[in-house]
């Protein structure tokens, strides 16, 4: 687990450095961004008891990966090694999460964000069961995003010019479909899944 930690805590550390090569002393309100990503994934979920709706429990799931990456982002504080900060996480992840359902869960790690002002890794451990996600899915579902995040700021994101719809549907559908196919254990996981994702690009273009 340490080690899988220590690879998302610095593919986290390029993906911010990518935005900004000083996040760490902007200090950003990465609490703020966790509850609304709380939100949209409730919304994912369904909530509206006054009509159907059926959980997309896909999208509901890259929400909770979404959270992650601001959650990791707030575990940085000044020139802590990051082998420092997974002991860190390591040290308050629960061995048996509190069992909730997943809107309550959502509920619980939102309070605390927008309460407390910081992300609280024992309700990110009940939010992860909730949604039926073990460690082992969150690193390969982390990974995913985090070479997505990549792939969106190489062409034209943070610009405005990135084509986030790719043939009517979102990156993040395709993001997933390509994630089957790609051994998330390989040494060169994220060059497959980067190479994967701009064929697609560049067909549905």
């Amino acid at each position: 687990m340490q080690e899988a930690l220590t690879t998302m805590l610095r593919m986290q550390d390029r993906m911010n450095t990518r935005v900004h090569p000083q996040w760490v002393a902007q200090d950003f309100a990465w609490h703020r961004a966790i509850w609304v990503e709380c939100a949209e994934l409730v919304d994912h979920h369904g909530y509206k008891w006054w009509k159907h709706q059926e959980p997309d429990m896909e999208q509901v799931q890259l929400e909770v990966v979404d959270i992650w990456h601001f959650g990791m982002s707030a575990y940085f504080e000044g020139d802590a090694p990051i082998e420092q900060l997974a002991q860190s996480i390591m040290g308050v992840w629960p061995d048996a999460p509190q069992e909730l359902g997943i809107l309550e869960a959502s509920e619980a790690l939102a309070a605390v964000a927008a309460g407390e002002q910081r992300f609280c890794v024992v309700s990110f451990a009940s939010l992860l069961s909730a949604v039926d996600l073990d460690f082992a899915g969150l690193y390969r579902h982390y990974l995913g995003k985090n070479v997505l995040n990549f792939f969106r700021q190489d062409n034209g994101y943070k610009e405005g010019s990135y084509r986030k719809l790719w043939s009517g549907r979102e990156d993040n559908e395709h993001l997933m479909e390509l994630l089957i196919d790609i051994d998330t254990g390989a040494s060169d996981a994220e060059e497959q899944l980067y190479s994967a994702l701009s064929q697609r690009y560049a067909e549905t273009a």
